[in-house]
């Protein structure tokens, strides 16, 4: 084959490959998703999505007018003084019902506010909290109307009735497994025949929940180290009232070495 002829050759596949590729794309290929950018599937018409962006560009605008330069100042590093181990309700969100900005509070949530000893994830984050940016105030949150106390109370309840009600199944066994603690705290609630009013039951489900997952922070290694150090760290019990929208301190707290203290002291 001549030079002259390879080249044509040559220039009718990419032509070729040219038309095919355009065709694709057009129809829906890797041009297209290429375009649609990091906001798309809100550009697309989803309301919710769009009213998430444009609260928060209202909200970052209206920070910065308030306080100039938070942003900036933010970008350099977070010093919060507090950690926070509540529930992952959407109806608690930390920052909101204690009126403080982004960066005060230094937040681990998840179902029901547990503390497993040997959940990695509670545990990395307590870690980093004490070792890494000093916090020495951890805030357990417990909160009324929370529906993984509620489900553990309910079953545990139904349980203790000579003609148990069909109820829903436990959850899942990932669920099943993080309420296991729980649910058995539940179930001892009704040994010896006691049939607490379920609005009554509840409250003190959830009030002793908080004592336990205090108790379990005081119980980590890292907090036991932070108070060999001589240092003030403080664990202490509120509840959040959905109701009220108010915070309550449950008197609630250990102070170093395990002993009982106060917020004032």
């Amino acid at each position: 084959m001549s030079l002259s002829c390879f080249i044509r050759t040559l220039l009718q596949v990419f032509l070729v490959w040219c038309l095919a590729s355009f065709q694709w794309s057009t129809s829906g290929g890797v041009h297209a998703l290429a375009v649609r950018g990091p906001n798309a599937e809100a550009e697309s018409g989803d309301p919710i999505l769009q009213g998430l962006l444009a609260n928060n560009s209202a909200w970052a605008a209206e920070v910065e007018r308030e306080h100039p330069g938070f942003f900036s100042k933010s970008a350099h590093g977070q010093h919060p003084p507090v950690l926070w181990i509540g529930c992952s309700d959407s109806r608690v969100p930390e920052s909101v019902i204690t009126n403080v900005l982004p960066g005060e509070i230094f937040p681990q949530r998840n179902i029901a506010n547990q503390v497993p000893p040997n959940d990695t994830d509670v545990v990395a984050v307590i870690s980093y909290a004490v070792e890494h940016l000093d916090i020495d105030r951890i805030i357990v949150a417990g909160h009324t109307h929370c529906g993984g106390v509620a489900y553990c109370y309910d079953h545990a309840a139904n349980l203790s009735t000579p003609a148990p009600k069909p109820l829903p199944p436990l959850p899942e066994p990932v669920l099943n497994e993080w309420l296991g603690s729980l649910y058995a705290t539940a179930v001892q609630m009704f040994q010896g025949g006691r049939r607490p009013s379920r609005e009554q039951g509840l409250h003190e489900l959830t009030l002793t929940n908080v004592k336990m997952q205090v108790g379990n922070v005081a119980g980590l290694d890292v907090v036991k180290h932070a108070w060999k150090e001589g240092r003030d760290l403080k664990i202490v019990g509120w509840l959040y009232e959905v109701e009220q929208g108010l915070l309550k301190d449950l008197g609630i707290c250990i102070g170093p070495s395990g002993r009982n203290c106060t917020i004032g002291a």
